[in-house]
This record gives structure tokens, sequence and C-alpha cells, in this order.
């Protein structure tokens, strides 16, 4: 027998499939729908199912957009000379937050994984390869995450793009602004130590 009703039950079990909901967070999702109002319940489902119905991915860049193509592939004042590739449409956001950046991007949508059957051929490689053949990008920024998978992405994709002719460069890796050296793993040390620069 189970502790909730069965469509609190149905509901805890619907949050936990989102990644990073674990248990707990799901509980604590589902009571806090029960507490809000039916119109509250009827804007979150209508905004869930709003996304799926209106959002796509970009058919330059994959990123998930509502219009086709996106708004960074369409805006006149981002350079098509350099392209930031990252593993998911998230990953952009974290790179924009910058104000830094004027290219365009392309997302992935994944990492290597072999020991999760996630090979070359089930990330979104082919229409980047596309792209490069219009002749007017001259670099790509491999932004994976530093990770394994991000790792293992990153070589593979500069030893795919290298033959090209484009320059391909790698986010530098290390430590955190804010951190003290003392709580850096091997790892990041090692990265820290590997990209420094001259002052």
């Amino acid at each position: 027998m189970s502790d909730y009703a069965e469509p609190i039950e149905k509901l805890i079990d619907e949050f936990r499939k989102f990644p990073g909901i674990g248990p707990k967070s799901a509980e604590r999702l589902t009571y806090s729908v029960l507490r809000r109002s039916r119109e509250d319940a009827e804007r979150l489902s209508r905004a869930i199912l709003e996304v799926k119905d209106r959002i796509r991915s970009c058919s330059r860049c994959n990123n998930f957009s509502d219009l086709d193509p996106c708004a960074y592939c369409r805006s006149g004042s981002r350079s098509g000379e350099t392209i930031c590739v990252v593993e998911e449409p998230g990953d952009i956001i974290a790179v924009e937050r910058t104000r830094e950046y004027r290219g365009r991007y392309h997302v992935l949508h994944g990492a290597l994984s072999p020991i999760n059957g996630v090979g070359p051929e089930d990330l979104r490689i082919r229409n980047l390869l596309e792209r490069l053949r219009e002749g007017e990008v001259k670099e790509i920024i491999l932004a994976t995450n530093p990770n394994v998978e991000g790792e293992a992405t990153a070589l593979y994709l500069a030893r795919l793009l290298k033959p090209i002719g484009v320059r391909v460069s790698r986010l530098a890796l290390g430590l955190p602004v804010g951190s003290d050296l003392e709580y850096a793993d091997e790892v990041t040390m090692s990265k820290a130590l590997e990209h420094r620069h001259e002052l």
C-alpha cells in the first residue's frame, strides 16, 4: 500500500523523471502544486504544452527556438566567422551571460559516451560540417563540459575539424574565481597549470 493517494503518487513519479529531481524534491514540487490555485496549475500545464507545441530545433545551429532560424543565427550583429560548439541549448545561456562572445553557436545535443551508447552518429555534427563548407567560418571554439565525456567530445571534434583548415580552440580550464587552492582537485589544478598565461 502506498503512502500517497494515487494522483499524488503519479505526479511525484512524473517530477522524478526530471534531471536533478530526487524523491524529496519531487514530493515538495507536488505539494507545492497542491497548495496553489487551480488557475496556477492550469497556467503551468498550458506553459508545458506550449513549449512542446511551439519550440523546435533551429535548422542551422540546433538551438531550441520558436523561430527557424533562431535569433542567434538570424542576428546581423553576430559574426559568422566564429562558432562556439556546446553540448546543450542551456550552455548557450552560460556563454551569453559573459557578454563577451559575439559569434554564432552550434548545439550537439549531448556528448560522446560509449559506456552509455552515445557515439558520434548520435550527436548533431553533420550540419556543423555543412556550415563549415560555406567557407565563412574561421574558428571553432569547443565549449564542451570539463568532464570525461566533454573532453572526449572535444578531442573527437578537434581531430575531425583541424584537417578542414579552420582554427580549433578549447575553452581554458582551471581554478574558479573566488576559490581556494586547497579545495582544488588534481585534475582542476593540472588544467590550471597547463593553461597558465603570462602576466
